[in-house]
């Protein structure tokens, strides 16, 4: 079915036709009729299955009876407001309302954390139609009483596990009071949880539930592999998979931003072109990495979670994970940024003995084994119990045809001009440490002295009052001035 039988008007066929787009994806083809006639919605889809487009679209439409050229703000009230997560959906969420809204009169921003907010009181006072914003500065914006939400029609909560992953629930509910009590509701996420489908029945009224794929489930087109290899090694391995294959593109996950600034030094000093993003980052750093990493100035991209939602580059086939998520389902998010629109990816993970146990509920969770392949020259060494179902795979030369060398571990030291094995165990147990001599106070049992005669132990004072006075008047002489005075008796 084209999207020319979905009921959309003839200037959002015509934005959607200069993008190549014929036909609707699955989500896109269940959901759009369905909003148009204005039910509320719970959509649930794969990343990178179009499900944007699948709320945009509709909204658009229902917004075109709207559109007008007036330069009044008064014609420009808030029509259609569309929270999100983060920056970066917020962005590609706005980036698509003006793709397909291009031949509409309608206005939209975009509003979020991390910038300055006058341009922004500037741009909504001069009056939008579509609103995306993230809830923190939304808030903010209310309670400066910058915008009115008062004619709200529309509300769209895109990413909604996110958001309360990200404790936003009771901005929510702040924000959901200051609309209109007649709107219609659209709730779109990768992943339903029951936390989702509670506050689901709170904000949508009799909603029709679209769930074009299993829950938490990933898109066939992406190929799982895991490299076990020591945790020290990680960042050897890293680069040799990344010259080795010669890979153009690469997003790459850490678990902490500390650990992306860290890894981004070390590929940097490697040669590497790289950039890294996460929360630490300001607005325009973020967009500049991210900018020059979808037009290849940069080789590979250093993200937390931060980048795990939203992102939509063109092509990207390998997504790795130098550490695994602590949550299993950021993993069906990370890996959703590569095998986009029919394109095949790839989703390499590099896990040490310490993270199997985070391999084990991913595999729970996505209800399937992860091949495992282990690089012969990236062996685990570790005496414990070997990650189960692995197969191991010789390591290709680079091209430079130097084969990776294992690095020397820091436990070795020159003695007698060769390398040997220094063993700080052996060497502290054989070393023989003198007793020290027993402390009564540890050793004897505690006996009172509560008993002590008290006349004894004044005299024992004043003896050694008197012992202390007659040494320092035996040690020095005491000069007349200062000695006591003599009274005679006589008188």
């Amino acid at each position: 079915m084209p999207f020319k039988q979905l009921g959309l008007s003839t200037d959002i066929l015509r934005a959607i036709s200069d993008q190549g787009y014929v036909n609707p994806t699955p989500i896109q083809k269940q959901a759009i009729p369905i909003i148009i006639e204005g039910q509320d919605v719970m959509g649930g889809a794969q990343t990178g299955t179009g499900k944007t487009a699948g709320f945009t679209l509709p909204m658009l439409q229902r917004l075109e009876r709207h559109a007008n050229t007036s330069m009044s703000p008064a014609k420009h009230p808030i029509r259609a407001l569309i929270l999100v997560p983060t920056r970066e959906l917020a962005l590609q969420v706005y980036e698509s309302v003006k793709i397909y809204s291009k031949y509409l009169p309608l206005r939209s921003t975009v509003i979020y954390g991390g910038v300055n907010i006058d341009t922004q009181i500037d741009i909504l006072r001069s009056g939008v139609e579509i609103l995306v914003a993230t809830p923190g500065r939304l808030l903010d914006h209310l309670q400066q009483k910058n915008l009115v939400l008062s004619k709200v029609e529309i509300l769209i909560l895109d990413e909604a596990d996110r958001m309360l992953d990200m404790g936003f629930l009771p901005d929510i509910k702040q924000i959901t009071q200051s609309l209109p009590d007649h709107r219609q509701n659209l709730m779109f996420s990768a992943t339903f949880s029951e936390e989702i489908r509670k506050l689901a029945n709170k904000i949508l009224k009799q909603p029709v539930v679209i769930e074009v794929a299993k829950q938490n489930s990933v898109s066939e087109l992406i190929t799982h592999i895991v490299h076990p290899v020591e945790s020290a090694r990680k960042q050897e391995l890293l680069i040799w998979l990344i010259t080795q294959q010669n890979l153009k593109q690469v997003l790459v996950f850490t678990r902490t931003k500390q650990g992306a600034d860290r890894l981004t030094q070390q590929l940097a000093r490697q040669g590497i072109s790289t950039a890294a993003i996460h929360g630490d980052r300001n607005q325009l750093q973020r967009t500049q990495a991210l900018e020059s990493f979808k037009q290849g100035s940069i080789q590979v991209l250093v993200a937390t979670e931060v980048a795990a939602r939203g992102l939509d580059i063109e092509e990207l086939t390998h997504v790795i994970n130098f550490e695994l998520p602590n949550n299993p389902e950021d993993y069906v998010h990370r890996i959703g940024r590569t095998g986009r629109a029919g394109a095949k990816g790839y989703a390499i993970s590099l896990v040490s003995q310490e993270e199997s146990h985070l391999l084990i509920d991913i595999e729970k969770l996505l209800k399937t084994k992860i091949r495992i392949e282990e690089i012969k020259a990236f062996e685990q060494k570790s005496t414990a119990q070997p990650i189960s179902g692995k197969e191991t795979i010789p390591a290709k030369k680079p091209r430079n045809n130097t084969p990776p060398q294992n690095k020397r571990p820091n436990n070795y030291i020159k003695q007698n001009g060769s390398a040997s094995r220094f063993n700080k165990e052996e060497t502290f147990r054989n070393v023989r440490h003198p007793k020290s001599a027993e402390d009564p106070l540890f050793t004897q049992p505690y006996v009172s002295t509560a008993k002590i005669d008290i006349a004894t132990r004044q005299a024992d004072i004043s003896g050694k009052a008197e012992s202390i006075n007659a040494s320092r008047s035996s040690s020095k002489p005491v000069p007349a001035l200062f000695s006591p005075r003599v009274m005679n008796k006589q008188k």
